[in-house]
């Protein structure tokens, strides 16, 4: 039976959802997806509060998401508090002041809820299901690469066919914007017109700034270097500043490592990406779906993160938005996730204790077994074990007698005696 998942705007507030069986079942399928990589990569889950004191968590929010918190007074400790936004930044708490003296590197997932401010706009969720994990003490090409290349498995572990991992490096764009002279409202120009790959715009903005025509051709380049690998050999006919061209070299390695796990093909470069400036430290990178502009996941290195807590320590880590992988993956979860249940289980008499009996002796085997405690007859218990899709009904008289077993998805009847039923494997 389907129900509907729409419900009535006023009954929830903007940005947030109820999940009907279906849904919610095809969201913990992803989950689940998701987490049995990452324990076959060595990762070990922790679980973060859903509280966090607005003090201690806006030491390592950037000025985005510490605007998009929701704080609120605590009536216990009279200090403000707030659902945090992100999971990244209580991981790194959690490191840096629980986890100081554990031996590096430490491989850490999570799988949670966070809340955002979303502005006025359709299609923004305030309510977030975050699943992802960080890897902490390693700074190197290879570590990068071994996120980019679980990414790729976790999206093949829930079915994706088409999907692409784009690569960005912060700072490439750094070294080519290091003293450019740039504030305010030109800045964002700038920056808005990389973003959006506008060249035109862009070098009509660069004709009111005074700089060297080298630097100007550096960043004039940025809204084109996206694309395959190739992109790598252009960036670096392209750039001559020191910081940008180590970029290009540990992106480089990336790449090789990356060669070596066979996920090139599902590589896509873009060294104009801006994502995470002010969060991020090196490379970047996104994965994307055929039919959603929005990103299913999204991870980078961030290497300042738990010095905010005192503790300085490399780190990089990814995180998948289980409700854009559920939006973009909806209708091939259909093959792969249902509702149906093994067995429901009708008791014709007055005495329920053999069906009770039967009920938990078939529960021990693995199977997923109701009672019919309504009180109905045999055709409406039937009509309702198939509107709910249940794979059998079983109709109990009492222990001497004979179980009816009508198997619901061809409708074929049979029967067993009791006591076979309490000693053998039921098949469904």
């Amino acid at each position: 039976m389907r129900f509907t998942d729409t419900t009535p705007e006023a009954a929830l507030p903007k940005g947030v959802k109820d999940f009907l069986p279906l849904k919610a079942a095809k969201g913990e399928f992803l989950q689940q997806q998701l987490r049995q990589v990452f324990s076959a990569w060595g990762f070990r889950p922790v679980i973060p509060p859903q509280l966090e004191f607005v003090d201690e968590l806006d030491k390592s929010l950037g000025d985005d998401l510490r605007e998009r918190a929701f704080r609120f007074d605590d009536r216990q400790s009279g200090r403000l508090v707030a659902f945090p936004p992100d999971m990244t930044p209580q991981v790194a708490r959690i490191v840096a002041t629980r986890m100081k003296e554990a031996p590096l590197p430490l491989r850490l997932c999570y799988s949670g809820r966070v809340l955002r401010h979303a502005e006025e706009q359709a299609g923004k969720d305030r309510d977030i299901f975050q699943t992802g994990v960080e890897l902490i003490g390693l700074d190197s090409p290879e570590a990068d690469a071994e996120m980019i290349a679980m990414a790729v498995e976790c999206l093949s572990a829930v079915g994706a066919q088409q999907f692409t991992i784009d690569i960005g490096q912060v700072d490439f764009f750094r070294g080519v914007m290091d003293g450019v002279p740039l504030t305010g409202i030109l800045a964002g120009q700038v920056a808005a017109a990389i973003d959006r790959k506008d060249s035109s715009e862009l070098q009509t903005l660069l004709q009111t700034i005074d700089i060297d025509d080298r630097t100007r051709e550096e960043i004039l380049a940025l809204p084109r270097l996206f694309g395959g690998c190739d992109v790598l050999n252009i960036a670096e006919k392209t750039v001559r500043n020191d910081r940008s061209r180590r970029a290009l070299d540990n992106l480089s390695h990336v790449l090789k490592t990356l060669d070596v796990y066979g996920v090139l093909e599902h590589i896509t470069l873009d060294l104009g990406e801006l994502r995470g400036l002010n969060y991020h430290t090196g490379i970047t990178f996104q994965g994307f779906l055929p039919g959603i502009g929005r990103a299913v996941c999204s991870g980078g290195r961030y290497d300042n993160l738990t010095e905010q807590y005192g503790y300085q320590v490399p780190a990089t880590g990814f995180t998948f938005d289980v409700l854009n992988l559920l939006f973009a993956l909806d209708k091939n979860l259909d093959k792969q996730v249902s509702l149906g249940s093994d067995a429901l289980i009708f008791a014709s008499g007055s005495d329920l204790q053999p069906a009770q009996k039967l009920a938990q002796v078939l529960r021990r085997q693995g199977l997923s077994v109701a009672r019919d405690i309504y009180d109905r007859s045999l055709q409406e218990a039937r009509e309702y074990a198939r509107k709910v899709n249940f794979n059998t009904l079983l109709v109990v008289n009492g222990e001497q007698d004979e179980v009816q077993i009508i198997r619901l998805n061809d409708a074929t009847e049979e029967f067993k005696p009791y006591n076979a039923l309490l000693t053998e494997q039921f098949k469904i």
